[in-house]
This record gives C-alpha cells, sequence and structure tokens, in this order.
C-alpha cells in the first residue's frame, strides 16, 4: 500500500500520544461548486477502539476516487468510525456571508450534530480531544466548538480521519444533488453535482439560474 496514495493514521498518532483520546477529522466539499450548498464532514476516531488499524483499506482521498468506490465504501466507513456528521450552507448563505463564512457555519452545524451524540462532549473533555483540519489555512480559527485545531496540507489525502470525513461528506453532498436534479433537470444536476461543467454552463445561458444557484459566482458566467 503506497503511503503516497493512501492515507495512514501517523498524525493523528502522534496527536493521540499528546494526551489526546479524541480526533476529529475535517474536510469540506463543494467550495468550488456553482451551485447547491457547501458540505462539511466531520469524522471522529478513538484511540481506545480496538479495531483502529482496521479502517476500510480501500480508502483515499475522495478525489482520487470514483462516485461507485465511495458508494461502496461508505458503509464500512460509517461503522469504523466512532460517529461522524456532515454539515451544510445552502447557496443563499454562502451569497449572503461569502464562502469562508459559509464553512464556518456548516462545521458548526456539522460539530454540535456530533458532539450531541452519547456523551462525547463529556468524554472529550475530561479524555481529550482535538481537531484535524485539511489544508493551508485554518477557516476554523484557532478553536473550534472549544477544541483546539491542528492544521496539516493534504490531510484528506495521507490522514485517515479526515480522508474519512471527505469521502462521507462527499457521498452525502452528491446524493442531495441527485435528489435536486429530479425538481431541476434541465440543469443536469446528477451529472456534475452543481460544478461549472460545460453542459452545466450551457444549461445556465438556456435557462437562468434557478433556486439553487449561487447568484453572486454567476457574474462572469452570464456576462
Amino acid at each position: 500500500m503506497s503511503l503516497k496514495t493512501f492515507p495512514t493514521l501517523q498524525t493523528e498518532s502522534k496527536l493521540f500520544e499528546r494526551g489526546n483520546r479524541f480526533v476529529i477529522g475535517i474536510d469540506e466539499v463543494g467550495r468550488g461548486a456553482i451551485a447547491g450548498p457547501v458540505a462539511v464532514g466531520v469524522s471522529l476516531i478513538d484511540r481506545q477502539n480496538p479495531n483502529l488499524n482496521s479502517w476500510p483499506e480501500k480508502l483515499q482521498d475522495s478525489k482520487l476516487m470514483t462516485p461507485k468506490s465511495r458508494a461502496e465504501i461508505k458503509e464500512p466507513l460509517e461503522a469504523w468510525v466512532h460517529s461522524y456528521a456532515v454539515g451544510y450552507s445552502s447557496n443563499q448563505e454562502i451569497d449572503e456571508s461569502g464562502i469562508s463564512e459559509a464553512l464556518k457555519m456548516a462545521a458548526a452545524r456539522a460539530l454540535t450534530e456530533l458532539l450531541s451524540k452519547d456523551t462525547l462532549r463529556a468524554d472529550i473533555a475530561t479524555q481529550g480531544g482535538v481537531i484535524l483540519l485539511d489544508g493551508s489555512q485554518n477557516w476554523l480559527g484557532k478553536q473550534a466548538a472549544g477544541l483546539e485545531v491542528d492544521l496539516q496540507v493534504k490531510a484528506d489525502t495521507t490522514c485517515v480521519s479526515v480522508a474519512c470525513a471527505a469521502v462521507l461528506a462527499k457521498v452525502n453532498r452528491d446524493a442531495l444533488m441527485e435528489l435536486q436534479d429530479l425538481d431541476h433537470p434541465e440543469y443536469g444536476f446528477a451529472g456534475h453535482k452543481g460544478y461549472a461543467s460545460a453542459k452545466h454552463i450551457e444549461a445556465l445561458r438556456a435557462h437562468g439560474p434557478s433556486s439553487l444557484h449561487r447568484v453572486t459566482w454567476l457574474t462572469r458566467i452570464l456576462a
């Protein structure tokens, strides 16, 4: 298994060694789309999980996986993680507040859902937890939900917890966009999931924006 292609728990292990029982991997999906919500996935892994080193071996950076492989791995991932959640910010919220603020809102919603499960919030408070965020910019801030944020470039490729969050967010957002295709078949959302494909742009110019489009992002396209 190539470390260049498949994620490991190397980074998470270092965070466990700092006294944390839990690591929450976070990644976003849909930032660059021109329609639909932005989604933030959060996946919590537990140092005490007896199967911690037995995550689904096909797990990769979600961008390197096919839709079929992501769908196949969804249930095994759900069974392996301690818990996970996906938060959304709508296209209207993106238009009103900007993508950075929308990402924060989506993350806050996901973390609120995650930490409301079982006794997680109390367990993290007493046994330690840290957030592992993908990217070079900490759009969450120094803390989120009262937890320290550890930032790592390409964590979606190299870190199991973050790759897991990304795949689960991607599968859930894709399913949402496929449902929207039923109400807006002229745009082909089931195919491009709201991203600016040639067919999507052609449909936009023919029909104008729908209620799902980020209208502040369409200035150049519809000029």
